[in-house]
């Protein structure tokens, strides 16, 4: 016995015209209403008792037509299809427009479906069995149905195959129900593709604004919603965090408003279950409180979903539709599955953004808020967080301005990218600053703090670069513990590094002595100050860095006058959008650029006051160097041998026979129509006079004085309120003043000079 097939695939519908391309004009089909049955009557009946003497049951036609079942018979010999009304029925033929040839009846099926009724019918008359199909068939009108039949193949009286008897019924409802089977498997994988889909989204989405952009866009598969909305709970009040499809005045109303408690959405947070509502009427009637709002949104049905994550209900979202929709199970499992995801994805972000909230806020306070502005300088910063993780660090800058003039500039970097590198950073800048801020020398400065740092234990150095830069003059000492060497911006546009003697990082050897590095600016050149975030990446060593860098600062930057903002601003900003959109960034990147702007006229101020301490033996060669720039500055070159001279041995008398610091001051006046003179003054609060010696061959000092007579134009002591003031003076002839004012305005205005 042949096994019945399973439905085939999808359904394709035919053309009545395809359907019927192979069904020649020939003698209509046949009803015949007792032959068919009484055949068949007699195959089923053959061993069951009847009623009457005749071979078919009495019971057989009321129950076939109370079922809907045709009977047929076909003479394979012949091959002519005969079927009783039920059957031409059931099958949709018009008795006028089909003969009654088997190819004519295979005709009429679908494409798909009749070569398999075929070879069932072929393998039943070679093995004289039974067979059964189900399949499709066009009627006349277009409509597609579905049939089931089961015959039997009946020999004649020597074996032979003769004729096929058999049923028919209509299976079109069937039909419907596996097409309706199939839209449903379809849709159950959509949305089950959906939930992948939206699970992926929403565990990419990082802050609290993303996953309500990504809840807002979702497009639920089966019942695509009308209106979106997502919102947290904040102490009690609804804060709206997206909508889509809602107006703005009707979220505004629940936006940081208390939730009232005849609302659904109250109901849904207070028991954390869905509140489903099919549509306006059952909304009023459960509601009514609530319903003066609901109506003037215009939707007529809803879905209100508490979003619970660990235990706790932080926030709710509303899925609501225009027109009234009684969701069924598999939508309702849908939209709590979907209210899950978001809860976890909103619990994530809300904790990232607090995390990053906090790590910001400890970043703003541990780096200043303003740079301080000192007159002759002009300086910006700039601070980029980590591509990744909590987006603080130990990277710093700060600005001080310092006694006499002069300006500090810091850039560091404590090892580690965490909480606790930041607050070393804090504890690390401020007292970095106050050692500055004391008027300590660089290299003062840097030793107190890396004393400072290996003190506090924390198993955590850093690298730092301390410049003090003299506003007066332009001259830079630099400091450097274990981090990067500054980059200069020329006047001409180029920039260059400069290199400074390192030491170790601070915090690693309390008793580093650390070397002062000094170079000079002219007007209008700027320094740039940088950590290893900026220049040094996966990828990217760090010289490679360091060329980028110094493309990035080269070039032409627009005059003060000629642009509305500031130029070093555009700088920074050239600098540092190298590596702002980057999302692979490894470290943070600090940025400290200062521009000496001089005097106006870009000519240095003629005047130089320096503070000398006791002990501070070192200094004297740093004043010396001072002096020397800013006798070249002034435009009087000649002066410089003979005041270096002098006044190493002034400033180092004061030092050594008294007791406390010296104060070191030198002066170019210029008068119409006479040359320069040059005065220098060291004061020093010790009441014992100098005293003019007659030192030997052999002696090794003494000349001081004898120095300053021989060689200065004016020499003299003067007493003070505590202490006194020794001074000298150099002069310089009006012709050659006047030709070193020329080379030095020259210089100044970017043109020749002899």
């Amino acid at each position: 016995m042949a096994t019945e097939p399973e439905p085939p695939g999808p359904v394709r519908h035919i053309p009545p015209a395809q359907a019927t391309r192979s069904i020649a004009a020939a003698q209509p089909l046949r009803a015949a209403s007792g032959t068919a049955t009484g055949r068949i009557g007699a195959a089923v009946s053959r061993g069951l008792p009847t009623r009457t003497g005749d071979s078919t049951p009495d019971w057989l036609e009321p129950a076939m037509a109370a079922n809907g079942i045709g009977s047929f018979d076909w003479d394979i010999r012949h091959d002519v299809l005969e079927a009783d009304p039920r059957a031409c029925a059931i099958l949709g033929l018009a008795l006028d427009r089909y003969d009654r040839s088997s190819a004519a009846f295979l005709a009429m099926l679908h494409p798909e479906d009749a070569p398999v009724v075929r070879r069932r019918v072929e393998r039943a008359v070679t093995e004289l069995g039974q067979c059964g199909a189900y399949y499709r068939t066009l009627f006349p009108s277009g409509e597609l149905h579905a049939v089931r039949f089961r015959g039997r193949v009946l020999a004649d009286a020597f074996g032979r195959p003769s004729r096929m008897v058999g049923f028919v019924w209509d299976a079109t409802v069937e039909l419907h129900k596996r097409e309706r089977a199939g839209e449903l498997a379809a849709l159950r994988e959509e949305r089950s593709r959906f939930i992948k889909e939206a699970a992926r989204a929403l565990a990419e989405a990082v802050t609290v604004r993303d996953v309500a952009r990504v809840f807002t866009e979702l497009p639920l598969p089966g019942l695509p919603p009308d209106g979106l909305v997502l919102a947290s709970m904040e102490a009690g009040r609804l804060a709206i965090l997206g909508a889509s499809g809602y107006r703005e005045e009707d979220v505004a109303l629940y936006d940081r408003s208390p939730l009232a408690p005849a609302h659904p959405l109250a109901e849904a947070v207070r028991n954390r279950t869905p509140v489903f509502i099919g549509s306006g009427a059952e909304y009023r009637e459960r509601y009514p409180e609530a319903w003066d709002w609901a109506r003037g949104t215009g939707r007529s049905a809803w879905a209100f979903l508490p979003l619970v994550a660990s235990g706790r209900t932080i926030g709710v979202c509303v899925v609501s539709f225009d027109d009234d929709r009684e969701l069924d199970t598999d939508e309702r499992t849908l939209l709590s599955t979907l209210g899950g995801l978001v809860a976890q994805s909103l619990a994530r972000a809300r904790l990232h953004d607090a995390e990053h909230e906090l790590a910001a806020g400890l970043q703003r306070v541990m780096l200043p808020r303003t740079v301080p502005a000192v007159p002759g300088v002009t300086t910006a910063v700039r601070y980029l967080a980590a591509g990744s993780g909590l987006q603080i660090g130990g990277d710093w800058y700060d600005v001080v301005p310092l006694p006499g003039g002069h300006v500090g500039l810091v850039i560091g970097d404590v090892q580690g990218h965490d909480v606790h590198a930041a607050g070393i950073m804090g504890q690390l800048r401020i007292a970095l600053r106050a050692y500055a801020a004391e008027g300590h020398p660089p290299a003062a400065v840097m030793a107190r703090a890396s004393r400072f740092l290996a003190d506090l234990d924390t198993d955590h150095f850093a690298t730092c670069t301390y410049a003090e830069v003299n506003v007066d003059y332009g001259v830079v000492y630099a400091v450097r513990a274990g981090h990067l060497d500054p980059v200069v911006r020329r006047a001409d546009g180029s920039a260059a590094l400069v290199p400074v003697a390192g030491g170790l990082p601070l915090g690693i050897s309390p008793d580093e002595e650390y070397r002062v590095t000094r170079f000079s600016l002219d007007p209008g050149e700027t320094v740039v100050l940088c950590t290893d975030g900026l220049v040094e990446a996966r990828g990217m060593d760090l010289d490679t860095g360091f060329e980028r860098l110094c493309r990035a600062i080269s070039g032409r930057l627009p005059g003060i006058d000629e642009a509305a903002r500031e130029p070093l601003e555009d700088l920074a900003d050239r600098i540092a959008s190298q590596a702002a959109d980057s999302s692979e960034r490894e470290d943070d990147i600090a940025l400290l650029l200062l521009r000496w702007d001089g005097p106006a006229g870009g000519l240095a101020a003629q005047q130089l006051r320096r503070r000398i301490g006791q002990a501070d033996l070192a200094r004297i060669a740093e004043l010396r160097g001072e002096l020397r720039d800013a006798l070249r500055r002034w435009g009087v070159p000649d002066l410089i041998d003979t005041a270096e001279l002098l006044s190493s041995e002034l400033v180092t008398n004061a030092i050594r026979h008294t007791d406390r610091d010296a104060m070191f001051t030198a002066r170019l006046y210029r008068e119409p129509g006479s040359g320069a003179r040059l005065r220098v003054e060291v004061e020093d609060e010790s009441d014992l006079w100098p005293t003019r010696r007659t030192p030997g061959e052999q002696a090794s000092s003494g000349r001081g004085l004898m120095l300053v007579e021989a060689l200065a134009d004016g020499w003299g002591v003067e007493p003070r309120g505590s202490g006194k003031r020794m001074w000298f003076e150099l002069s310089v002839d009006a012709e050659t003043d006047q030709a070193a004012q020329a080379a030095q305005a020259a210089r100044a205005a970017g043109g020749p000079s002899d």
